[in-house]
């Protein structure tokens, strides 16, 4: 990956960052990306993006024209301009794996570093982990709704520019895409690409069957025809099966798409017209603006559809424009160097952020299916407590722990853990350096996406289920309670 500029943040981050420097509080800072709600109305998330974010930050920089731009803004001192030439990411970052299923107010990104770099890099982590989560918790909903069917991604002609394409392919693909249309994410990203035809190819010929012999003698491995350029069952069905008879007596098979009517009918009627002719190992796709409201109708009704088409829903988001993510400080070195709890206090308690360092544990049944993740502190790394007199927590099999709404609110329940909770924040760069060995990206898409599979099998069908999905519980310790109170109770005392 080429060098990535720096000033890809926001301005209020350079501005900041340039006030940070001139009062000598370039100290070292901790902070937590977690979102506030589930897209969709759904039940779970999968996050997604951090491969693309760790290359992103490991080739991050300020080039000379960089500087030059900054220095004609008229607002920055030499002095700040000559730290920002020599900037890189000398931190470290935790964050959950790539492809897991994630939940509101749980921290899926931790960066520890100088206050500045902390700062600099909130645009970055926003841009890339709101969008290809999005994309990608789109996608599983897709693939759930399909009944773990075969997905095309179409969306390149429908998405946000060059980078929302490439960005919203590796996502879907991650999501339980089988493939893509897009050419340029096939190269780069290592996806299937797979498409059919338009139907400009139908159109540019004297008729459907002569169309589709050409296609067919081009492409012989399981071309697939395009039938309602003129009339589906009348013409586009019928010409079809013409010369999937012909291939058939080559030991060849096809497929049909249909793009538009009325799906649920008109492939019900090809079936049956496909099936008649002898032709029952034909395959039917299907697209035209489809989302996993109509897919999962589709399926509930038993339509033969082999193979989904999606777009426009799928790498736009459809109707939730974005996810919810936010990046919040949640502790800071004090004057002896010794990091403290913050905390963001608002009105709205939904809103008042969590302190102090932590960890997500997941607990698990009897059966190693998902009950809740927990949030506790942490103090990994040789990190120093997060609090006088708040330690690290253990949560051990075996003993009764009390958990805590993250409102820091009366609800709560007690649970006894059967296994060892799994933690969910791992280390993926310390000193500005990738902790795993090989590619600094990580492990593998196709890798991700068997992650995603696995998880989304964790968990009970009613957290996945389209309208009115079961609330998966988040919760904090106690410890994480009492420090939450404490620093409330502080703030409000010192009002």
């Amino acid at each position: 990956m080429k060098s990535l500029s720096a000033l890809f943040t926001d301005f209020y981050s350079l501005t900041m960052a340039q006030g940070y420097w001139k009062k000598d509080m370039n100290c070292r800072a901790v902070f937590e990306m977690f979102f506030r709600r589930q897209p969709f109305g759904g039940g779970f998330a999968v996050f997604a993006g951090l491969g693309t974010l760790v290359e992103s930050i490991l080739n991050l920089g300020f080039s000379d024209e960089d500087i030059a731009y900054l220095r004609n803004l008229g607002i920055f001192e030499e002095g700040f301009l000559s730290y920002l030439r020599g900037f890189r990411f000398t931190g470290s970052l935790w964050a959950m794996d790539e492809g897991r299923v994630v939940f509101p107010q749980e921290p899926l990104i931790r960066v520890d570093s100088g206050l500045i770099e902390c700062q600099i890099l909130e645009g970055l982590i926003l841009n890339t982990v709101n969008f290809q989560s999005l994309i990608a918790t789109k996608t599983a909903r897709v693939w759930l709704a399909s009944g773990k069917g075969a997905l095309m991604e179409f969306g390149l002609r429908r998405a946000q520019g060059f980078d929302g394409a490439m960005s919203a392919s590796r996502a879907a693909f991650i999501g339980g895409a089988s493939g893509t249309s897009n050419v340029a994410a096939g190269k780069a990203f290592g996806i299937p690409v797979m498409g059919t035809m338009a139907h400009s190819w139908v159109m540019s010929f004297a008729g459907e069957e002569e169309a589709f012999s050409a296609y067919a003698e081009i492409y012989p491995k399981h071309p697939v025809f395009l039938i309602d350029t003129y009339d589906t069952l009348k013409s586009g069905a019928p010409n079809a099966i013409v010369v999937g008879k012909r291939l058939a007596a080559e030991g060849r098979n096809f497929g049909i798409r249909l793009d538009s009517g009325d799906i649920h009918y008109l492939s019900v009627e090809v079936r049956k017209m496909l099936d008649a002719a002898g032709l029952g190992k034909a395959t039917i796709a299907v697209s035209n603006d489809l989302d996993e409201s109509i897919i999962q109708t589709l399926t509930n009704a038993g339509a033969p559809i082999n193979s989904w088409g999606v777009g426009t829903q799928m790498v736009t988001g459809g109707n939730d424009a974005a996810f919810t993510g936010v990046y919040k400080l949640i502790a800071k070195a004090d004057a002896s160097g010794c990091l403290r709890p913050t905390i963001k206090f608002s009105d709205n308690p939904e809103k008042t952020t969590t302190p102090g360092i932590k960890q997500v544990w997941r607990l698990k049944d009897a059966q190693g299916m998902a009950l809740a993740d927990v949030v506790g502190l942490d103090s990994p790394g040789g990190f120093e407590s997060p609090a006088e007199g708040f330690p690290p927590d253990r949560i051990l099999p075996g003993q009764r722990y009390s958990f805590w709404h993250p409102s820091a609110d009366y609800r709560h329940f007690y649970h006894t853990p059967v296994s060892s909770p799994e933690p969910l924040l791992n280390p993926c760069l310390k000193d500005g350096m990738p902790v795993r060995e090989g590619p600094s990206e990580g492990p593998s898409l196709e890798d991700i996406r068997c992650l995603v599979k696995e998880d989304l099998a964790l968990f009970d069908q009613s957290y996945k289920r389209l309208l009115n999905p079961h609330i998966y519980k988040v919760s904090i310790t106690a410890g994480v309670r009492e420090l939450k109170l404490t620093l409330i109770k502080n703030f409000l005392g010192d009002l």
